[in-house]
Parts: C-alpha cells; structure tokens; sequence
C-alpha cells in the first residue's frame, strides 16, 4: 500500500467517525421536560391523550410490529401494567407502522395487549425530540414531567424498576 493511501486511511477514518456521531447525535432533539400531550387514535377510532391521564405514572412506548426488540420486551411490560395498572401505572403503545391497523390489530389481538395502543403521527414523533430508533419508552411522572428515556430493549427488571421507584 502506498504512503499516500495510507495517510488517507489514517486521516479520513477519524474525520469519518466525526461525521458520523455529528450526524448520529448532532441531529437527534432531546426530548423536552415535560411530555407534550397528544391526541391519538386507537383500533376504534377513539381518541387518546396524555392529558387525560395526568395524575398516573404513564410509559409511553414507541414500536412497531415489525421490529424484533420491541415484540420482544412486550410480554415483560404487560406482567407489568397488569400487577401494577391498580396502582396508577399506565401505557400507552404508539405504534409507528406505515401500514397502520391492517398489521397492528392482528398483532395486538396476537399479543393480548391490554393496554392502549394508538397509531402515531409525524407530529407526536416531533415533539417526543424525533424517535431515531425503536423502541423507545418515557416513563412520565404524575405531574406530566418525563422522569426516564430508554431507546432500545428494555427488560422486565429494567422497567419494573424504573416504574417502582414513580408509583
């Protein structure tokens, strides 16, 4: 390999990197501090909103069916929000599949889903600081401020945990 290409490699690799997390990181929003509320609809045409729910912990999940962590981590948050729902614990599953109800319903009547799942819009994803990932899950306090954000798989015992310490 000549000198020159050499020097390339070593210098273009690490202003590539830079790049990369700039763009990774640099175009990402934070969430804001406190949940921006929402009006969504769910498999009946009804309407959800964070507002309605102030007063309760609420975990708002943003997946898809498609996506193999988030099917995956499911079953640990309906054990969940059925030992805790009692408790004030609620979740709300906002699903961000292009094809809307024809793939969510089947799959929500698959899973047993008890707790509400909407179907997003470009907007909630906006205000949420621009989900760049799935899944992503806030755990919203009783005062509507936004307590935890995860983006990935969230085990049971990650949730439970960061759940207990708001109820």
């Amino acid at each position: 390999m000549s000198t020159k290409r050499r020097a390339l490699i070593k210098y273009s690799l690490p202003i590539a990197l830079f790049l990369s997390a700039f763009l990774v990181f640099g175009m990402t929003v934070p969430p804001p501090e406190k949940a921006p509320d929402f009006k969504l609809k769910n498999g009946k045409g009804e309407t959800v909103t964070l507002s309605s729910l102030r007063g309760k912990v609420v975990v708002i999940n943003f997946w898809a069916t498609w996506c193999a962590p988030c099917r995956a981590e499911i079953p640990g948050f309906l054990d969940v929000y059925d030992e805790y729902k009692s408790k004030g614990l609620e979740i709300i599953g906002i699903s961000l599949d292009s094809d809307g109800w024809e793939s969510i319903k089947p799959f929500v009547n698959e899973y047993d889903i008890t707790y509400p799942v909407v179907l997003g819009e470009r907007e909630t994803v906006r205000n949420y600081g621009g989900i760049t990932a799935i899944p992503t899950t806030f755990v919203v306090d009783r005062n509507g401020n936004i307590a935890a954000h995860h983006v990935g798989y969230m085990s049971k015992s990650d949730f439970l945990r960061t759940v207990k310490q708001l109820l």
